[in-house]
C-alpha cells in the first residue's frame, strides 16, 4: 500500500544521550549517543513503515546536517522525495538525567526557507499520487502562514483527504482556508485554538463546535495520561490510555497520527482507527530517547483494549496490519 504522503517542512536530526546528572555551568558528559531522523512528518512516515506500509515522505534538507538526515533516512520502506534547502537542517537534542530520571528536550526553531524552495514542495505535491496527506509539525521560518492550507487545497483538487497535526497560526490559518478531514491537536493546542481553558468534557464540546462550523470533519484530541477523545459528526467518544511503563514522550503524538492514518488508508472506520492511534501513542512512550514505537507493542496494546469493541472491526484492522507486514519490503 502506497496511499499516504507525509510532509515534513522542518525536519531534524534527533540526537539522544544519557548523563549521570544535569547541572548548570559545568560540562555535562553524555553517553549512549544515538542519531535518529526526526521531525513530525518524518516520524509519521517512520511509524507507518513500522506498521508495514510504504509511505511517501516529502521533506526538506540542507547543509551537512541535511546530508546526515538523508543518510540515516535511507531505508527501502519509505519512498523519499527531498527538496534541497540552502540552510542547514536543524539538530534537536534529548538528554536523560539518570540520577533524577528526568528527560530534557532541546528543540531549535529550525532554518529559514526561500519562496523558491517552498514552491518546489508544492510542485512535488502536485505531481505525486496519494489518497491521504499528513501535514504535521512546525513551519520553518519564512514559510507562509498558510503553507499547510496551500498543500491541503492541492490535495483537495486531487480528491485526497488531509490530516493535520500542527499548532498556532499554522493550525488556525489552515482551518480557515482549507477543508480538513482530521485534525489531531493536543489538549494544550486545543486550548490555544479556542482561547479557553479546557478539561476533557469541555474539549469534546469545543471540538463538536468546530466540526459543526464546517472547518473540519473530525477531531482527535490527545490528552497524555488522560487518554484521548474523538469528535465526529455523530458525537464524541473518550478512551483511556493503557497503563504502560514510561520511557520518553518523544514521538507519541506523531505515532498516534501515523497509526490512525495507516488504519484509515486501509479503509478502517475512523472510530477503530482512533483506538489504534491510542495504542501507538502509548507504545511510543514505552521507548527511550528518540526511539519511536515498536510494532509488537502497538499490536499488543491494541488487542489488550479491544475486548469491549466490535470484534469484526478489530479483526479487519488486525488483518490489515498482518497483510501490510507480509508485503512490506
Amino acid at each position: 500500500m502506497n496511499k499516504i504522503l507525509s510532509i515534513s517542512l522542518n525536519p531534524a536530526v534527533d540526537i539522544s544521550s544519557t548523563a549521570e546528572t544535569v547541572k548548570p555551568t559545568i560540562k555535562i558528559r553524555t553517553r549512549n549517543q544515538v542519531h535518529d531522523p526526526g521531525g513530525c512528518g518524518v516520524n509519521v512516515a517512520r511509524v507507518i513503515a513500522t506498521l508495514g506500509s510504504r509511505p511517501k515522505l516529502l521533506y526538506m534538507a540542507g547543509g551537512a546536517t541535511g546530508a546526515l538526515l538523508r543518510q540515516i533516512l535511507e531505508v527501502p520502506s519509505i519512498e523519499q522525495h527531498c527538496v534541497s534547502a540552502s540552510a542547514p537542517t536543524r539538530i534537536s537534542y534529548t538528554v536523560r538525567d539518570l540520577e533524577r530520571d528526568l528527560e530534557y528536550r532541546f528543540i531549535p526553531e529550525g532554518p529559514a526557507i526561500s519562496q523558491h524552495e517552498f514552491r518546489q514542495v508544492l510542485d512535488i505535491v502536485e505531481q505525486l499520487d496519494f489518497e491521504y496527506v499528513v501535514a504535521t509539525g512546525s513551519l520553518p521560518k519564512n514559510a507562509p502562514k498558510d503553507a499547510y492550507a496551500q498543500i491541503a487545497n492541492i490535495a483537495a483538487r486531487k480528491g485526497a483527504r488531509v490530516i493535520l497535526d500542527s499548532s498556532g497560526s499554522a493550525l488556525s490559518e489552515t482551518l480557515q482556508q482549507a477543508n480538513i478531514f482530521l485534525v489531531k491537536p493536543s489538549l494544550e493546542e486545543m486550548e490555544q485554538l479556542t482561547g479557553k481553558s479546557l478539561d476533557r468534557e469541555h474539549a469534546g464540546d469545543e471540538a463538536l463546535k468546530i466540526i459543526r462550523s464546517g472547518k473540519v470533519e473530525n477531531i482527535a484530541v490527545s490528552m497524555g495520561g488522560q487518554g484521548a477523545l474523538l469528535a465526529t459528526a455523530s458525537g464524541v467518544c473518550f478512551a483511556s490510555a493503557p497503563t504502560v511503563t514510561l520511557g520518553s514522550a518523544v514521538g507519541a503524538g506523531d505515532s498516534f497520527v501515523a497509526a490512525m492514518t495507516f488504519a484509515l488508508a486501509n479503509d478502517i472506520a475512523i472510530e477503530e482507527a482512533f483506538y489504534l492511534g491510542i495504542a501507538a501513542g502509548s507504545a511510543a512512550v514505552m521507548t527511550t530517547g528518540t526511539q519511536l514505537c515498536r510494532r509488537e507493542d502497538i499490536i499488543r496494546l491494541y488487542k489488550q483494549e479491544s475486548a469491549s469493541r466490535d470484534q469484526q472491526d478489530v479483526e479487519r484492522l488486525l488483518s490489515a496490519l498482518n497483510a501490510d507486514q507480509s508485503s512490506s519490503p
